[in-house]
């Protein structure tokens, strides 16, 4: 097949699963009535149980399992916390305009667009140009504005909407601003992360835990883009969910003691040489990657591992989920490692979860910004002999020329690293004075000789004063859950073979309700069996649909099957009914108490339909 058709074969799979989705309420445009927003949606009933379950499992299989603890922090976030993070300065994309309307598009989007459409449809494409065509699209993240903005013109792109010219790439920064306070003062931001709530509360969450290392925070919130041109759907929103972790760790010990437990799992992974020499991921079982280094330490690792537990358990097919580690050019001057879960649909690789490991970059920010010490310590079983700084602060001199703002310029003195103190004091004994930006008054002061004493001493230590590294698997919840309706999509025929039936083939646990209930005929004994069994549903905490229209049980099926519902529950008798599966269609005959137990047992996987066909006499339609 070649790749045009290919390509149409992908939009038209597409097509299908939106089609479903937007028609069955799992998703829908935002102010659809005035037109919509692009970048934003409305998760309709079945998408809001999609998206809960997933939560639900995300905080069983990763602050359950590991005693996180969980914060809830506000989405408005003041300036000062993003400046010290680098969001303010860095957090931004390179936008082009339409010339003469004014339109914003992004540049890497368009000059990627370009290549790819040239690839995919163009037969007479000269193989050294689809091979320029192809390394573009592999350095793409990685261009300056000045060589994005020389490919579209090299290239001749235009506006997509009206072939008028663009200008040169820009930086647009994509926060939302806004201000706190009726002033307008306080400048602030809507969050493009949830990750920062928690760096501020280390000192508190480190005192929670005993002050004790390791231990993880957790965080599940909205976060705001302001993208500059949304598209693919579900895929680029303006608004959308995240989970994330921040496990903090001594930065000499990144051992995992539950490394063992995903030591010999297997998968898809595609470290940078591979990336680099233009071959293709491969299985790599996750205790050897460690081992020889390809991924740097074993929380990594860990983490890595129970990722890839988390999507699979969820419905993503294992053969389409791969783990791709960042290019020395895509990764944080601070980060030590970073691998992105990829997970493949119909728009290609894309990424759903981010792991990385940050070092001690934002502790060590904001303890910068703030003035507060964001630090651990380790408690020595025998004093040791250190050379040591110290700071002392003239508090009488310093009261009298700071007044009121006394407190803050000690403080920052005694947060003073030792290489910007030793530089203070060489500088205060040539000159007398120095210049001293003190954070929290955001303003540069004078500091006099006699204000500060600085020097370096042998002490006895009792303790390790250090800054935790930080590894952050972040989680696009939006992101994966439109992978897994892809995933979950399929089409049979119907009954009598003429048409083709969507169906979604969630597995039960994230499945948006768990069985339906249908009365075979119009019946009053019937209705009361039904009412009976919905009752022991709700009992056991188990979300069901009633259906007592009276069509036929074949178009009663087809409906619930297109909205992934996993079993469905035929009352055709007073004393016993019928369970049929979604993906088999099979039947069983159940007696009409033991029905909720059955329902139960599979959908919190205790038992699988495997095990229930054992059980039960199965019936033929």
């Amino acid at each position: 097949m070649d790749l045009a058709q290919e390509a149409q074969n992908r939009e038209a799979f597409r097509q299908a699963v939106v089609n479903t989705l937007e028609r069955r309420l799992f998703y829908i445009p935002s102010f659809k009535i005035y037109r919509g927003v692009a970048g934003l949606y409305d998760y309709g009933p079945p998408g809001c149980a999609v998206k809960s379950n997933v939560l639900a499992f995300w905080r069983q299989h990763f602050v359950l399992e590991e005693n996180m603890l969980e914060v809830d922090c506000p989405c408005v976030t003041p300036e000062v916390v993003l400046k010290a993070s680098g969001h303010v300065d860095k957090f931004t994309d390179l936008m082009v305009k339409d010339e003469k309307t004014g339109t914003c598009y992004r540049a890497d989007h368009l000059l990627k667009d370009f290549c790819k459409d040239k690839l995919e449809r163009d037969p007479n494409l000269p193989a050294e140009k689809a091979a320029e065509f192809r390394h573009v699209l592999a350095v793409l993240d990685d261009l300056s504005s000045e060589e994005l903005g020389a490919k579209i013109k090299d290239y001749g792109i235009t506006a997509p909407d009206t072939k008028n010219p663009l200008s040169d790439p820009y930086p647009f920064n994509l926060m939302f601003q806004t201000s706190i306070g009726p002033s307008g003062v306080s400048p602030g931001y809507m969050r493009p992360e949830t990750a920062q709530g928690i760096f501020v509360n280390f000192k508190d969450l480190y005192y929670y835990n005993g002050n004790k290392l390791p231990f993880a925070a957790a965080q599940i919130g909205q976060a705001f883009r302001n993208e500059i041109s949304p598209r693919q759907g579900l895929l680029r929103v303006r608004e959308f969910t995240l989970a994330e972790i921040e496990h903090f760790v001594d930065p000499k010990d990144k051992s995992h003691p539950k490394f063992p437990d995903v030591a010999k799992l297997e998968f898809l992974m595609f470290p940078r040489e591979d990336q680099v020499a233009g071959r293709s991921a491969r299985r790599i079982i996750i205790g050897e990657a460690v081992a020889q280094g390809i991924v740097n330490n074993e929380t990594l690792g860990y983490f890595i591992g129970r990722v890839y537990l988390f999507l699979t358990h969820l419905g993503i097919d294992k053969d389409r989920c791969r783990f791709r580690q960042h290019l020395a050019n895509e990764m944080a001057h601070y980060a030590a490692d970073c691998w992105d879960a990829e997970i493949e649909c119909s728009y290609g690789w894309i990424e759903c979860v981010g792991i990385a490991d940050r070092s001690a970059y934002d502790l060590c920010a904001h303890t910068d910004k703030s003035g507060v010490p964001l630090v651990a310590h380790e408690k020595f079983p025998e004093p040791r002999e250190v050379e040591k700084l110290i700071i002392t602060p003239g508090k009488k001199e310093l009261g009298l020329a700071f007044k009121g703002n006394q407190k803050m310029v000690v403080e920052a003195l005694e947060a003073m690293g030792e290489k910007e103190a030793m530089e203070m004091k060489a500088t205060l004994e040539s000159k007398g004075e120095a210049a001293f930006h003190v954070c929290t008054l955001d303003r540069v002061v004078t500091i006099n000789k006699n204000m500060v004493s600085i020097s370096k001493e042998m002490k006895k230590e009792h303790q390790r004063v250090f800054t935790p590294s930080v590894i952050e698997p972040s989680f696009g919840i939006g992101r994966i859950i439109y992978c897994l309706y892809e995933h979950s999509f399929n089409t049979r025929p119907s009954k009598d073979g003429d048409e083709q039936m969507s169906f979604f083939s969630f597995p039960p646990l994230v499945a948006p309700i768990k069985c339906t209930v249908f009365p075979l005929v119009q019946n009053q004994q019937y209705e009361e069996v039904a009412r009976q069994i919905a009752r022991s549903l709700t009992a056991y905490g188990i979300s069901y649909k009633i259906d007592i229209t009276g069509t036929s049980i074949g178009k009663r099926y087809a409906r619930t099957d297109e909205l992934g519902v996993p079993f469905a529950i035929t009352v055709d008798s007073t004393s016993s009914v019928t369970i049929r599966e979604r993906d088999s269609k099979q039947q069983i005959r159940v007696n009409v108490d033991e029905v909720a137990s059955v329902i139960k047992e599979v959908t919190d996987g205790q038992s699988t339909w495997g095990d229930v066909l054992w059980k039960y006499p199965t019936h033929s339609s």
